[in-house]
């Protein structure tokens, strides 16, 4: 698997994770325990075993606690970039910013902070090359999620809907929705309206839609979001029994 082209990933880290109640009350997401490690430990680890050595982080709440804990990621094998964000800047306004520290000059990835997964991110990038994407996002099969996908036949976007009402609901069968993995050109960048707050699905996903620039990419392993206690526990359980393969990160 060649990754020569790809060293660069983005995590994003700066939200507070409300929707996991006292968990994160006084914890930030990105430290929550799993299976003795915290979340970011583990997916810091899965890109790494990918083929990534430079992450940019975004932080926002209890910037401290993420940053001291990870230093420059010398442990884990990976440089790290951290950006704070004095107010939160959404998924868009956060990859901008840390996209501009990173300076890429070619394809790079933007992870949610809150996903799990043990995909196959060289095929998805190989596969996003191959079509010449801007981006590309990784979607996965689910009855009803807080997004609806629709892609050809050739991978290419027609339709994202986010956060949809019912009646939006009713105009699509996709049962394909947004994983929260993308992988990216720089030109992407150029989408992401500046000076402001902007989210990615909302605000730079459609543009690209209408110029026939994104494309999806189906999840091939696991992937857990943990947005409840009952997915921090799923996510837990898969990785201690196996179901999710990542390199135990070290300590």
């Amino acid at each position: 698997m060649d990754f020569e082209f790809v060293m660069k990933a983005m995590v994003l880290c700066a939200g507070f994770g409300t929707r996991l109640g006292d968990l994160t009350r006084e914890t930030p997401k990105p430290m929550l325990d799993l299976d003795g490690q915290p979340m970011l430990a583990w997916i810091l680890a899965h890109l790494r075993q990918n083929g990534f050595s430079m992450v940019g982080i975004n932080l926002h709440f209890q910037a401290d606690t993420i940053q001291n804990h990870f230093g420059e990621g010398d442990s884990l094998g990976v440089k790290l970039i951290f950006s704070r964000e004095p107010e939160l800047l959404g998924t868009a306004g956060g990859a901008g910013r840390i996209g501009e520290l990173l300076c890429p000059k070619e394809t790079f990835l933007i992870q949610y902070g809150d996903v799990i997964t043990d995909a196959d991110l060289g095929e998805m990038v190989r596969v996003h090359r191959e079509r010449g994407a801007v981006a590309t996002i990784m979607v996965h099969e689910r009855e009803r999620s807080n997004s609806v996908v629709e892609f050809g036949d050739d991978g290419r976007v027609i339709r994202l809907l986010e956060r949809p009402d019912e009646n939006e609901r009713k105009t699509t069968s996709s049962r394909y929705v947004n994983s929260g993995i993308c992988v990216a050109e720089p030109e992407l960048l150029k989408f992401i309206p500046a000076g402001r707050a902007a989210d990615l699905p909302r605000d730079v996903f459609p543009a690209l839609i209408a110029e026939g620039k994104l494309f999806a990419y189906p999840l091939n392993g696991f992937r857990c979001a943990v947005d409840s206690p009952e997915r921090l526990e799923t996510a837990r359980l898969a990785l201690r029994d196996g179901q999710c393969r990542i390199t135990r990160p070290a300590s």
